[in-house]
C-alpha cells in the first residue's frame, strides 16, 4: 500500500470516528431525531452540490426505488439508532460497537441468506459477542438498563448494515453497477425521507432544549458535511485505489478514534476495559475478514 493511500485510511478512520464525538455532542440538545435527520439531509445536501459540481449523468439506470430503500436500511435506521445510543453512551462505546458490523453480517449471511459459515468466522462472532459483554458488563460506565438499551440500539444498527450488504449485493450489484456517488446520494435521499416525520414527531412531542447555537450546528455540519458526504467520496476513491479488503481495515481503527475524540474532547473516562473489549471485538474482526486460503 502506498503512503498517500495509508494517509487517506488513516484520515477516513478519524473523520468517520469523530462522528460519533459529534452525535454525542448535538443528539443530548437537539435531540435524537432531529440530530439523525439533519445528519442525513445534510450530507445529501453536500454530495447534490458535488454531484452539480462534477456533472455526473443523473441515470439511476431504473434502481431509485431500491436505492431510496437501502438508504433506510443502510444510513436511515443507523443513524437513528446511533443518536438514540448517543444519548446514554460515550463516543468511544458507540465507536467500538461499529466494528461489530463484520460480525453481524455473517450472523444475517447465516440466517436469511444461506451464506457458508467458516470456523474462522463462528470463531470471531463467539469472540466478538465476548468482546462486547466485556465492555458493556466491566467498563468505566455504570451497568444498568440505559447503557443495556445503547448497546441494543448500537447493535441493530450494525445488523441494518449487515443486511444493506446482503441486499445490496443481490439487487445492485449482481445486476449491473451505478456511479458510486449517485448510489451515495440516492441512499441519503431515501434516509432523509424516511427521518422526517420520525423527525417531526419527535420535535413536537419532545421539543428540544434548544434550536440555535454554534455548539450545535458546528458539530451538525461536520456530522453531514464531512463524516457522511465527503467521507463517501473519500471511501469511494480508496475502494477503487486499493479495493475494498483492504479498505475495509478501516472498521479496526475507527474505534481507536472513536475513544481518542472522546476522552481529548469531551473528557470521557478512559479505562483498560476498553482495551480488553477493543482487543477481543479487533481479534473476531480479523477473523471474520481476513481472506479464505487458496485451494
Amino acid at each position: 500500500m502506498r503512503l498517500s493511500d495509508l494517509s487517506r485510511l488513516l484520515f477516513l478512520a478519524a473523520i468517520w470516528g469523530a462522528s460519533f464525538l459529534f452525535m454525542r455532542m448535538v443528539a443530548p440538545v437537539l435531540g435524537s431525531m432531529p440530530t439523525a435527520f439533519f445528519r442525513s439531509a445534510t450530507g445529501m445536501l453536500g454530495l447534490l452540490v458535488v454531484l452539480l459540481a462534477l456533472r455526473i449523468q443523473w441515470n439511476f439506470s431504473g434502481k431509485l426505488r431500491r436505492f431510496l430503500l437501502l438508504g433506510v436500511i443502510n444510513a436511515g435506521l443507523p443513524s437513528a439508532m446511533y443518536c438514540l445510543a448517543a444519548l446514554v453512551l460515550p463516543a468511544g462505546y458507540s465507536a467500538i460497537f461499529n466494528a461489530t458490523t463484520p460480525m453481524m453480517g455473517v450472523l444475517i449471511g447465516m440466517l436469511f441468506f444461506a451464506e457458508k459459515v467458516t470456523l474462522s468466522k463462528a470463531a470471531g462472532v463467539a469472540i466478538g459477542l465476548i468482546g462486547v459483554a466485556v465492555l458493556t458488563q466491566t467498563g468505566p460506565i455504570a451497568f444498568n438498563l440505559n447503557l443495556l438499551l445503547g448497546a441494543l440500539a448500537c447493535l441493530v444498527a450494525t445488523a441494518c448494515y449487515g443486511f444493506a450488504g446482503f441486499l445490496t449485493r443481490r439487487w445492485i450489484g449482481q445486476q449491473g453497477g451505478l456511479d458510486n456517488r449517485l448510489a451515495a446520494f440516492a441512499s441519503l435521499l431515501g434516509a432523509s425521507l424516511f427521518l422526517l416525520p420520525m423527525m417531526i414527531i419527535s420535535a413536537l412531542h419532545e421539543p428540544p432544549v434548544r434550536w440555535t447555537g454554534w455548539d450545535i450546528w458546528l458539530p451538525l455540519a461536520a456530522l453531514g458535511l464531512i463524516c457522511t458526504a465527503f467521507a463517501y467520496v473519500l471511501y469511494f476513491r480508496l475502494l477503487t485505489d486499493i479495493g475494498p479488503i483492504k479498505a475495509s481495515t478501516t472498521t479496526f481503527l475507527i474505534p481507536v478514534f472513536g475513544v481518542l475524540w472522546g476522552a481529548l474532547l469531551l473528557d470521557e473516562p478512559l479505562s483498560w476495559t476498553y482495551l480488553y473489549g477493543g482487543s477481543l471485538i479487533a481479534l473476531a474482526l480479523w477473523l471474520v475478514v481476513k481472506p479464505a486460503p487458496v485451494r
